[in-house]
């Protein structure tokens, strides 16, 4: 039997074996924390969490958060929800019951055992924006009965269980709205349009730009989203949030097209077809709240990142 080390905090990552739950898990790790991840493997996968298998201050728990789970925890990081299109409008049912019952499971269990807990949202709870760039503040413009919904709202009314059960019950919550992040441990077949350029390329198959490619995103390197979530966990606790974390820096869907293809050396061509229902038009944050408050802004250029992030898909191609 391991012996447990009581100067660690123990500390459980929800959508642990996920794209941002398997650095998380890793980034607190090396921090020396005792971690506890939580998954269901809808989207999360084994391969992200095998080099953590063997540290004797890791867990893992197979679980799905629609249904309550206890524990003694100091600090809850709730990441727990498919984020990409393909995936969340799979079963948008679950995936609305995933982020409404699993925000309430885990704030009742922060509740009970009178942990931190941090709520990973989205900047899609500001759906197509009327302001550019987002600010906090913004309150959205969002499609609540169109295809999106399931993700976009399940995420707001998670927000308000987070804030209702800080005004009432008094639990430390903190809130982070995350923008488009990207890196290694991606799933490959999540249709997040940087996955997508990627895969395209290294087959040489068509880039498929949905949309005439004139619409924007802001990208943001993995390492850097995962410094910015630990920071806010660390903030003092009177500041709740919410708090932007993504690079401020937008480019164009066409553009990253071209960048893709010259950085793997493909003969890739990029190929348009009709834009998403709901698909916003612009999307970059506004960090300032997170400079100020966090000290944190991205590190790492889009440049540098897809190199890393290339890497990891050639590998990953490789193996098949």
């Amino acid at each position: 039997m391991t012996a447990y080390s009581y100067d660690r905090e123990r500390i459980l990552v929800t959508g642990g074996a996920g794209f941002l739950g398997s650095h998380l898990c890793k980034k607190l790790l090396e921090r020396g924390h005792f971690v506890l991840c939580l998954d269901n493997y809808f989207t999360g996968q084994k391969r992200n969490i095998f080099d953590l298998m063997d540290d004797r201050h890791f867990e893992l728990i197979r679980h799905d958060l629609v249904n309550p789970i206890f524990m003694e925890v100091d600090q809850i990081y709730n990441l727990a929800c498919p984020a990409s299109p393909i995936h969340y409008q799979y079963n948008p049912v679950k995936t609305t019951k995933t982020s409404v019952m699993g925000a309430i499971h885990m704030l009742g269990l922060a509740k009970r055992v009178k942990a931190k807990i941090l709520q990973a949202s989205t900047s899609e709870i500001y759906g197509d924006p009327a302001v550019h760039p987002q600010p906090e503040s913004y309150w959205g413009n969002v499609n609540t009965i169109g295809i999106r919904a399931c993700y976009d709202e399940g995420k707001r009314c998670a927000e308000t269980l987070f804030f209702d059960y800080y005004r009432q019950n008094k639990v430390n919550i903190r809130v982070v709205r995350i923008f488009n992040t990207y890196g290694p441990n991606m799933h490959p077949n999540d249709g997040r349009v940087i996955s997508n350029f990627i895969i395209q390329a290294l087959k040489d198959e068509a880039i498929t730009i949905f949309g005439d490619g004139s619409q924007t995103r802001s990208f943001c390197f993995v390492d850097d989203l995962i410094e910015g979530m630990v920071n806010m966990m660390d903030a003092p606790d009177d500041f709740t949030g919410p708090v932007n974390l993504g690079n401020p820096v937008e480019h164009k869907i066409s553009e990253l097209a071209e960048q893709v293809i010259r950085l793997t050396g493909s003969k890739s061509r990029l190929e348009f077809h009709p834009a998403p229902k709901d698909d916003p038009q612009r999307r970059q944050p506004d960090i300032s709240l997170a400079r100020e408050k966090l000290g944190w802004e991205p590190k790492i250029d889009l440049e540098k990142g897809l190199g890393r992030t290339i890497k990891y898909f050639r590998d990953l191609l490789s193996q098949k």
